[in-house]
């Protein structure tokens, strides 16, 4: 699946290592907290991650999760892109690509939950349409082991069109 300027590929056993090296990423590791290869391999080598790439090189990873009661059906997204890949458009543009891929197949609204002091994610998932629902106080369990707030954002099917 491919974006305006990123291509989305399915991921494969080749991308588990420079899956490691960019969430060990300092700058990455931060919010993400530690993956190590099993993580890796158990959490993201699956039909639900895409290597974002540009040009041909990765530049990061994206995932989704998915409710499949038709009465809630929505997926939510996470994201990862390497400090070299950022300030230039590709996360919110793999951000749309996904949302449009999961939108044509049954989805009606895609969610995304950055960590309330990560304003660049907050504002690249804005870039990319997503709304700010509200903060989800003491959502996530930092790195550093204390607890965080999360921004809960959305994105419906007719933020899209």
């Amino acid at each position: 699946m491919a974006g305006q300027t990123v291509v989305l590929r399915p991921v494969t056993a080749e991308h588990i290592r420079l899956f490691l090296d960019i969430l060990g990423h300092p700058a990455i590791a931060a919010w993400w907290g530690g993956y190590d290869l099993e993580r890796v391999r158990r959490e993201l080598l699956g039909p639900h991650c895409y290597a974002i790439e540009l040009a041909g090189e990765v530049a990061g990873l994206i995932l989704y999760r998915e409710e499949t009661d038709p009465d809630h059906r929505h997926a939510a997204l996470d994201l990862a892109l390497h400090p070299d890949f950022q300030g230039q458009g590709l996360g919110s543009d793999a951000l749309r690509a996904l949302a449009r891929f999961l939108f044509a197949n049954g989805h009606h609204r895609v969610t995304i939950d950055p960590a309330a002091t990560n304003t660049r994610a907050v504002r690249s998932c804005a870039r990319a349409g997503f709304r700010e629902v509200g903060v989800m106080r003491a959502y996530e369990r930092g790195a550093d082991g204390s607890w965080h707030d999360g921004v809960l954002m959305d994105l419906v099917v007719d933020d899209l069109i």
